[in-house]
């Protein structure tokens, strides 16, 4: 095999740039995360099987959104005396900021995560990943149609309401040098700034600024309302746990086969900017909900946003950022699980799994 120039070893690599006749067949060892040389063609032999495996649960977990019936939905918002102002204020706000958000994280995905992780199985789990990203875009707009709300004032909350643009100029922060055309990898300077928005990315974009909004819908539906937009939004914070846990296993290898980018300076930078993202989600809490409604209070998001932060920081190996935080939404578990009975098309769902086939009966 040849040499590799600069361009190439600096995460450069495409997987287009040469197609070598004779060149030395592909080993498990030669594949890497971010700065491999070897052929990003060659999906096998595999070396990260959980990523394969991933991708293998991802698409066995399908689903559309038009699946599911929104006639229920749209009799309660049309309902004067169903749903009060301040939980319509909720409901709205939670699709203004998801709408938007999954779109950005769609982009980010496919204009630099992308580019940048140099190993074809994660590659791959990352396509599947890009997919699920549209199809919650998709599943927003089915609903915002269904119940007829102003597309205009939805899709534009990020730019009207503080908390949701403060949550949405973070993440550009974060994403801009991996969207650069001519950032590229190869440096431990260079290989710091990609882990870091790979964390702030995955750990905190995906697994700390839908969660606010997620327990507020899904509230909704425990008490037999909006079920049809709380079975979406069940489906998505599915996807989404998938998101988050291929996200830390893949930061957690980049850790291990670049053991100098881990430095205790990063670590205090990056428990940082955890705490900093918990705190903006608390605000968006406080944004969405002036006054409480039946079972859920501002207080209580705070207490869930320390306890995601410091969950967060452990899935990565860092110290907590506070202290003796608890779960006051224990019932968020079984949600992620999944195990419910739905009909869809004269069939049954007995049960959906994290990471796991539906079951037909």
């Amino acid at each position: 095999m040849s040499t590799p120039d600069s361009t190439q070893i600096q995460g450069g690599i495409t997987g287009l740039e040469d197609i070598e006749m004779g060149a030395a067949r592909i080993r498990v060892d030669d594949k890497k995360i971010i700065n491999c040389r070897a052929d990003l063609n060659q999906l096998f032999p595999l070396k990260y099987d959980w990523a394969w495996q991933k991708y293998l649960d991802a698409c066995a977990n399908h689903w559309m959104p038009q699946e599911v019936n929104m006639t229920t939905d749209l009799a309660t918002w049309k309902d004067p005396n169903a749903l009060s102002d301040d939980e319509r204020l909720i409901f709205k706000r939670a699709l203004g900021f998801f709408s938007t958000a999954d779109s950005l994280v769609a982009n980010n995905l496919v204009l630099a995560v992308y580019r940048h992780i140099t190993n074809p199985e994660c590659r791959q789990y990352l396509l599947r990943q890009a997919f699920e990203e549209a199809l919650h875009t998709h599943s927003y707009t089915h609903i915002i149609e269904s119940l007829n709300l102003d597309e205009s004032e939805l899709f534009n909350m990020y730019r009207e309401i503080p908390s949701i643009h403060d949550k949405a100029i973070w993440s550009l922060k974060y994403t801009q040098s991996l969207s650069d055309p001519h950032f590229k990898t190869g440096t431990t300077e260079a290989n710091q700034t990609l882990l870091r928005d790979l964390i702030a990315f995955y750990v905190i974009f995906e697994g700390i600024f839908f969660y606010v909004g997620f327990v507020q819908v899904l509230s909704f539906g425990r008490r037999n309302l909006m079920t049809g937009s709380a079975e979406q939004i069940q489906y998505i914070l599915r996807d989404e746990s998938m998101h988050l846990n291929f996200g830390i296993d893949m930061i957690n290898q980049i850790k291990i086969e670049n053991p100098d980018l881990w430095t205790p300076s990063f670590q205090d930078e990056i428990r940082n900017m955890i705490k900093e993202a918990a705190e903006l989600e608390y605000r968006y809490a406080e944004d969405t909900m002036p006054r409480g409604v039946l079972g859920l209070n501002v207080g209580m998001f705070k207490e869930y946003m320390h306890f995601i932060a410091n969950r967060r920081c452990m899935q990565i190996g860092l110290k907590a950022v506070f202290e003796d935080a608890e779960n006051p939404f224990a019932w968020m578990s079984e949600v992620i699980d999944l195990k419910k009975e739905k009909n869809f098309f004269e069939t049954r769902v007995t049960e959906y799994q994290t990471g796991g086939a539906l079951n037909w009966d």
